[in-house]
């Protein structure tokens, strides 16, 4: 019954105009190389606060699959890819289109994210609702232990460079300190100025050092040429034995990624590579990867999809942002009046309804508007992001004054702009303190919790076998991406 609800929410028109909006500007924003999907959903806020929960939702599922596919797009046509999770499709989608095979690619490219999509939807339907009624057995030892694991993810996001990753986390932890505490309600950090009892308002945190930031690290690219894409797109749906073939590799990498989409700190980017790796591994024609084979492209294109649906579900049953993007979701749906939890499954089973309902027909229409649009694609990439700069500013000015009509949040916008270029400039990773901005006051909520009802005993934190889990997971977690650091060189994880 409840999906006979949301599929009526989901088909109503208005509603699934909010979905198809969504999922269009998605594919545009990551077909643009340096607008990613977490600015594209920044940039859907000042929009969302006149929708009700449900279609504001919606639109931000439709943004999240829209960009993960779109990244595809430049990826093969001009060998730059919109997303850092269609990176590994560059290395055979752009060889076929200087083959003249571009519309194949794009083809394949669409036909393997919308089905990595559709499978880590299914999963998500089926394992988010099973895990929401586990977690609807914690308490706030739990929660607060659930917490310092899912701080753990500025480790895994701060991959080669994790000190500097730990101390953005930390500047993040102790932006979220400013403001009156909850619990005891004293003044912290505010030096009297009234501003700051309210503490720095999220929506202009995120705004500053996403959306804005990247504006002014883009500015240097003014004037310089781009590469365009001029031959003529054909052929975009691949043959049926082709196809047919291909499916063989589709399928499980769409599950694979659907996997690591759920491990909290992964991503797209690391499901591609991997995918990719383990395709050309198990590939009768090994050699063949990197002069453009099919395979290349549909294997990390099924994963990065897929990851969309499996990263979906912590963040819905549990809180914690399985990757970047999701990290600003989590911002967004908060500020939208949607808290993420198990209660979420228990209180507001039509809102959940309505979400996997979307996410479903969002990969349809991704299937329907690349095949359709492929030959269109060309023009996206003709339009110079320098011009978009103006507008891009202004929406992030009027989304941080729209929240309490306030100049004093545009001004905390263009500060925080200000800092996240100069921490990009200095190799800074913006993401960690992303995470210590949002996670961080979840955090000492559900500590002081647990110490109020424990009357100040410690030891309490340690009494929960799950707690006691999750910090062995945090240890983990932790360990896994300084081991990983190892074999990389110091590269942004933004």
């Amino acid at each position: 019954m409840d999906f006979v609800q949301g599929m009526l929410y989901v088909f109503t028109p208005l509603h699934f105009v909010y979905l198809f909006i969504g999922v269009a500007g998605g594919i545009v924003v990551g077909a643009l190389p340096g607008i990613t999907g977490s600015v594209g959903i920044i940039l859907l806020l000042p929009f969302l606060f006149y929708l009700e929960p449900a279609s504001a939702l919606l639109m931000l599922s439709g943004m999240f699959c829209g960009a993960i596919y779109g990244g595809s797009i430049p990826a093969i046509l001009i060998s730059t890819p919109g997303t850092p999770s269609s990176a590994a499709t560059v290395l055979d989608g752009y060889p076929m289109a200087q083959r003249g095979e571009a519309g194949r690619a794009l083809g394949i490219a669409t036909i393997a994210s919308a089905t990595g999509g559709i499978v880590s939807t299914l999963c998500m339907i089926l394992i988010a609702p099973q895990l929401a009624r586990v977690a609807l057995a914690f308490g706030p030892e739990e929660y607060f232990a659930l917490m310092i694991f899912a701080l753990t993810i500025i480790a895994s996001v701060s991959t080669g460079m994790i000190l500097k990753g730990l101390i953005s986390g930390f500047l993040g932890l102790l932006i979220a300190c400013v403001g009156i505490d909850e619990l005891t309600g004293y003044a912290r950090f505010s030096f009297g100025i009234p501003q700051l009892m309210a503490g720095f308002p999220m929506l202009a945190v995120l705004i500053g050092l996403f959306a804005i930031s990247q504006v002014f690290i883009e500015l240097k690219n003014i004037g310089k040429e781009l590469p365009r894409y001029h031959q003529r797109i054909e052929r975009v749906i691949p043959p049926l034995r082709e196809l047919a073939r291909l499916m063989k590799v589709i399928i499980p990498f769409s599950f694979l990624g659907t996997f690591i989409g759920i491990i909290p700190g992964t991503g797209g980017t690391i499901a591609s590579f991997l995918a990719y790796n383990e395709a050309r591994r198990f590939s009768k024609d090994p050699d063949g990867f990197g002069k453009g084979v099919p395979e290349g492209i549909a294997a990390p294109e099924a994963a990065n999809n897929g990851t969309t649906g499996g990263a979906m579900v912590p963040l819905l049953t549990l809180g914690v942002p399985g990757d970047v993007i999701t990290a600003v979701m989590l911002g967004a749906l908060i500020l939208i009046g949607v808290r993420p939890g198990p209660l979420l499954f228990k209180e507001d089973p039509q809102l959940i309804s309505s979400l996997f309902v979307g996410f479903f027909v969002a990969q349809l229409l991704i299937l329907l508007l690349g095949l359709v649009g492929a030959r269109l694609f060309p023009l996206i990439l003709r339009i110079r992001v320098s011009h978009l700069f103006p507008v891009i500013l202004m929406l992030c000015l009027v989304g941080a004054f729209s929240l309490n009509n306030s100049l004093y949040d545009v001004g905390v916008a263009l500060a925080f702009g200000v800092v996240g270029y100069f921490m990009r400039k200095a190799s800074f990773p913006v993401a960690p303190m992303v995470l210590g901005v949002i996670l961080g006051p979840l955090a000492e909520r559900e500590l002081g919790k647990a110490l109020i009802i424990s009357h100040g005993d410690w030891s309490t934190l340690v009494r929960s076998p799950i707690a006691v889990a999750f910090y062995v997971l945090a240890v983990l977690s932790i360990g896994y991406a300084l081991w990983r650091s190892r074999g990389h060189g110091h590269t942004s994880s933004l």
